[in-house]
């Protein structure tokens, strides 16, 4: 499978775009990919002056965007647009910071032609900074 730039497959744009490269994907199973920070991003100046941390909703959101771009790569779902339906059991194990390349995976725990589920990672250096399971509903797009 040929694995396109995010912009080709995601609705998102600079500045909400938070998934730099995909890397591996295996269809109906898992994806994986990551965001690499620049330390220019705006909200670094503002969380936390002093102290800049990617903020954990985020995080969260990079694990979303690799998300909906593995269930785009399915063809049934052509024309549609995959959203947040929540958010779970969200932890957060390590402060993330300008620079740092955050790698990300995603693993399908249950799809659907409206709705699914996923369990996602985002780690930092082999370390974990975030895990959560997404759950995603499908809308036409």
């Amino acid at each position: 499978m040929e694995l396109l730039d995010p912009s080709e497959v995601l609705p998102h744009r600079d500045p909400f775009l938070f998934l730099t490269e995909v890397t591996g994907i295996e269809q109906g199973e898992w994806a994986e990919g990551f965001w690499q920070l620049t330390g220019t991003e705006a909200f670094f100046a503002g969380h936390f002056p002093g102290r800049p941390t990617l903020p954990g909703v985020l995080l969260c959101e990079s694990i979303a965007q690799l998300g909906a771009y593995f269930v785009l790569q399915n063809q049934r779902f052509s024309g549609k647009l995959p959203l947040f339906g929540g958010i779970e059991k969200a932890r957060f194990r390590r402060q993330v910071i300008p620079g740092e390349r955050v790698d990300l995976r995603v693993e399908a725990t249950r799809l659907s032609a409206r709705a699914g589920k996923a369990s996602g990672s985002a780690t930092v250096d082999g370390e974990v900074a975030c895990t959560a399971d997404l759950v995603f509903v499908v809308v036409d797009g």
